[in-house]
């Protein structure tokens, strides 16, 4: 009876590439077009922020930037990348606008997945998972927070509590997509408070989001959890800008 009601769901409702819009099998996530077009994040990276390193061999070490001014955080990393800002097809970029700015539930139950099958940090012990929150306004006229969806999927598959009431933002923002980078910085410094300091002290905390540009949101976040008393905070997004 599975079998059947499956077959019939795929029917009524195929499957469509999450890049492209394209009909694919129902087992897959991305056409053969757009597989070709996802780039896995994969050695060598960098050991604290995670971004892809230029070179094809050779050990996982920090990069420039990390070296120059080390992240509060003690580790980033993401499950694939993409080129920020280029014309060329980019279906993990799609796919979370898509999900984000169209709200396209079926595209996010994917991703969330996704994020939970390419989860990095499975023998790590987190006491807790925070997803970065949205401003309440922000929330009212998206009407879900990405994050906390992916944070979800994570918790569940490896049994990790989410807790998404441990942190807010204080004070709405501007969309980061546009801002340069010393402007993304600006414009979340401060935003984010804790709001029970009590159940974070001494906790490691592995914070959530969908993509990592600069950096910014993901800092300021832990800045606040630091402040609060978290003994670790780690970072996971699902893509990485580049």
């Amino acid at each position: 009876m599975q079998r059947l009601f499956n077959a019939v769901v795929s029917l009524l409702y195929p499957q469509r590439c999450l890049g492209c819009q394209a009909f694919i099998q129902a087992d897959e996530q991305f056409c053969q077009d757009c597989r070709h077009c996802v780039k896995p994040i994969t050695s060598p990276l960098c050991l604290r922020c995670g971004i892809p390193l230029p070179t094809q061999k050779g050990p996982d070490h920090e990069c420039r930037l990390c070296l120059k001014t080390p992240p509060l955080f003690r580790h980033a990393r993401a499950w694939a990348y993409y080129q920020y800002g280029e014309a060329p097809l980019q279906p993990v970029s799609e796919a979370i606008q898509q999900f984000k700015y169209h709200r396209n539930m079926s595209v996010g139950k994917l991703l969330a997945q996704l994020a939970a099958t390419h989860f990095p940090f499975v023998e790590a012990q987190y006491d807790v998972i925070i997803p970065i929150p949205l401003h309440l306004d922000r929330l009212r006229w998206r009407g879900f927070n990405q994050s906390l969806l992916l944070a979800r999927s994570i918790g569940q598959t490896h049994r990790l509590h989410v807790d998404p009431f441990l942190l807010e933002r204080s004070r709405p923002t501007v969309p980061q997509t546009q801002l340069k980078e010393r402007e993304r910085r600006e414009n979340v410094k401060g935003a984010f408070t804790v709001t029970i300091p009590e159940q974070i002290q001494e906790r490691q905390v592995l914070l959530v989001d969908d993509v990592y540009t600069s950096g910014a949101t993901a800092e300021e976040c832990t800045k606040a959890l630091i402040h609060a008393g978290a003994q670790s905070v780690d970072v996971f997004t699902l893509a990485r800008a580049v």
